[in-house]
């Protein structure tokens, strides 16, 4: 459908405003409630970048411009009262402005079987840390050293995996492996490999 169509579609209320639920792609999460006029959905749209207004400052803003956390539209929909917003994104780094991942990290109720997609989070964390190095951050200080010291921690993190399987030590390969994740993690975050990238090779080799 045509930005000009989609317009005319969605109704604003008497500010020429929208809200907008935001929700990550890839953890399913909802990550924040923002607010969009008829500006920031055409550059939403055309750029593929999410754009909202700001009411308090009254102006367009795109979400990461500063901090680098940009939000990478994968769906955008209207609901059936064509007043509301749902936009898919892929979230690089964390959604909030506390560093949180998510703006609704305030919890009132939590049942006990909810379902967090860790390895998203935890790659969103350390692309956060990246994008907005923090004082006496391990992650900031692997970022900081370079390729070769992420990847002899690669080589290290490995040997411990291998040795932890001969011990015949469930627990402490978990640990290891835990580790070494993370440490891959780190080193995808450096490269510029996403998860999404190494889902779709592992998909491509089922075919």
């Amino acid at each position: 459908m045509e930005v000009e169509k989609i317009l005319e579609e969605i109704k604003f209320d008497n500010m020429g405003l929208v809200p907008a639920v935001v929700q990550d792609i890839n953890t399913n999460k909802v990550l924040m409630l923002a607010y969009m006029n008829k500006e920031a959905i055409k550059k939403t749209l055309e750029e593929k970048i999410a754009h909202y207004y700001s009411r308090s400052r009254k102006k367009l803003w795109k979400k990461g411009e500063t901090s680098g956390n940009i939000q990478k539209i994968k769906g955008f929909y209207y609901d059936c009262d064509k007043d509301t917003i749902l936009i898919l994104v892929e979230q690089i780094g964390v959604a909030c402005h506390t560093g949180n991942y998510s703006c609704f990290f305030n919890e009132i109720i939590k049942e006990n079987s909810e379902k967090e997609d860790i390895l998203h989070l935890l790659y969103s964390t350390i692309q956060d840390r990246k994008n907005n190095p923090k004082e006496g951050s391990y992650t900031n200080y692997l970022f900081q050293k370079g390729l070769d010291k992420i990847l002899k921690k690669v080589g290290e993190e490995t040997s411990e995996v291998i040795i932890g399987a001969k011990n015949k030590d469930k627990n402490e390969l978990i640990y290891e492996i835990s580790d070494l994740v993370y440490h891959l993690l780190v080193l995808m975050i450096n490269e510029e490999v996403t998860i999404k990238d190494i889902e779709n090779e592992l998909k491509n080799r089922r075919k």
